[in-house]
């Protein structure tokens, strides 16, 4: 006997979950602070996305899957938008469409992060291989490695909805994920783990490769050395990023996993909000991580905010000239622009 026609309310019973008390107070403070964090996910990543476009000195193949890590975490702020005003009280009231689209989004994020932290990997190990600052691949090749991401990422994120659930077996329902099955979550957890341990693999032999390469190396290519040393600041930049990516994401991982086991004195649900927080801070910190250990980024960012700023005081300068004259003001004479007009107006074309 299938559910498919039952509220998630009927499914959080199942699992024997215990109303979430949140008052009114409570809720709208989570909502008020989630959506500021989220608008940070959502402009940082979006401006690390245009950077990545308008420079040209970031057009090279690891530059590229950066900015597609960045658009999986602008995906995942617009996932926690949809689900900050879907939780509470208001998650109960769910139909199981809705539950499947607000766990979808989260699952396809996370496994874009996951993917394109792996291609970043392997690229990084392709480059620093052949002693090069950016890998060989072609703008084609990095293009279908971006659709590959993105179409293995739909699937796992549609996988439960394709059938993987507990709605027509509801003994296998696990505790957190009400309608989804506890094979799925150990399927979930285990597969993602076992990809976090391969790419600290490539990380490690990356590591000892390139320790090893710059200890052999004769005193007298100092200066070969220091135009050598852009690969490994690419290297620690990526490492920090998957360090970050490790750490919130594990302890959640882990949990999936142990209420996958059905493991009842585990006490899972008492992990829930805070492990979500772990999360949603991942995807605030990458934008920093960039910005800090690229001074190449953080120089890119500051002068899109210049361009930014300099549009606008241009569109109100428009605006302003835009307005009828008063009879006054109409003299029948136009005078020519200002010298710092003509500059500022040149420094905008410039940028």
């Amino acid at each position: 006997l299938c559910h498919y026609g039952e509220i998630m309310e009927f499914f959080y019973n199942n699992s024997s979950q215990k109303k979430d008390e949140w008052d009114s107070t409570q809720l709208i403070l989570v909502q008020v602070v989630g959506s500021l964090f989220c608008c940070f996910i959502l402009v940082s990543n979006a401006m690390v996305i245009a950077a990545v476009i308008t420079n040209k000195r970031f057009h090279y193949p690891f530059y590229y899957l950066l900015a597609n890590l960045a658009a999986s975490d602008f995906l995942a702020g617009i996932a926690y938008v949809y689900l900050m005003f879907n939780t509470g009280p208001v998650s109960r009231l769910l139909t199981v469409k809705g539950y499947f689209i607000r766990q979808g989004l989260l699952d396809t994020s996370l496994s874009a992060s996951l993917a394109n932290l792996l291609v970043i990997a392997l690229e990084r190990y392709i480059s620093v291989m052949n002693w090069k600052v950016h890998s060989n691949l072609t703008k084609r090749r990095v293009t279908l490695l971006i659709v590959l991401v993105w179409a293995i990422s739909i699937f796992m994120g549609a996988v439960p909805s394709l059938g993987w659930h507990c709605i027509c077996n509801l003994e296998d329902c696990s505790q957190l994920a009400p309608i989804f099955s506890r094979s799925y979550l150990i399927f979930w957890s285990v597969s993602n783990l076992i990809v976090f341990l391969v790419m600290v693999c490539i990380y490690m032999r990356i590591y000892m490769y390139v320790k090893k390469k710059t200890s052999v190396l004769n005193p007298h290519t100092s200066g070969s050395i220091n135009r050598k040393r852009t690969p490994i600041k690419l290297i620690k930049t990526v490492m920090t990023v998957l360090g970050a990516f490790v750490i919130c994401w594990t302890p959640g991982l882990v949990v999936l996993l142990l209420d996958g086991l059905h493991c009842e004195k585990c006490q899972v649900m008492l992990f829930k909000r805070w492990l979500l927080l772990l999360a949603v801070l991942n995807s605030v910190m990458n934008p920093c991580i960039y910005s800090y250990k690229d001074e190449e980024m953080w120089t890119t960012f500051k002068n899109l905010l210049r361009c930014i700023g300099n549009g606008t005081r241009r569109q109100r300068s428009s605006r302003a000239n835009a307005r009828p004259l008063s009879s006054a003001q109409d003299t029948g004479n136009s005078q020519p622009p200002s010298d710092e007009t003509k500059s500022d107006e040149q420094g905008i074309l410039k940028t």
